[in-house]
């Protein structure tokens, strides 16, 4: 079952940041993008009062589920995993934690002006 939980959160985490990073790009996805923009922006600053600035859900339990399968050693950034699994390099913490909030605020930036934009033109 641990198994099949840690392929399921490698692939819905990694789902949800291409959502994250691309999804106010198409009209029908640009609402959707924009609750789950800024469901992680709290999360990150909110929860992380409690937790950790960028604080993840996801990242939380998909650590236990790697933790239960014998994996400890797990960086605190999802960002940081993904790019050493997918590149097999070991990134400098600090830089993918730079480049996680930088992606995050470009595509906030995005998702409220194309939003703001839609809305606009829908009242005319």
């Amino acid at each position: 079952m641990y198994a099949f939980l840690n392929v399921f959160f490698f692939i819905f985490h990694s789902s949800l940041i291409l959502l994250i990073l691309f999804g106010w790009i198409w009209k029908k996805t640009r609402l959707v993008n924009l609750a789950v923009v800024l469901l992680t922006a709290f999360s990150w600053t909110v929860l992380g009062i409690w937790y950790g600035f960028g604080f993840c859900p996801c990242t939380e339990w998909h650590w236990q589920v790697r933790m239960k399968l014998g994996y400890y050693d797990m960086p605190s950034s999802y960002t940081k995993f993904l790019i050493d699994a997918l590149t097999g390099l070991d990134v400098d913490q600090r830089l993918s934690d730079i480049l996680a909030v930088s992606l995050l605020a470009v595509a906030l930036a995005g998702s409220v002006w194309t939003n703001v934009r839609d809305w606009r033109r829908k009242r005319k």
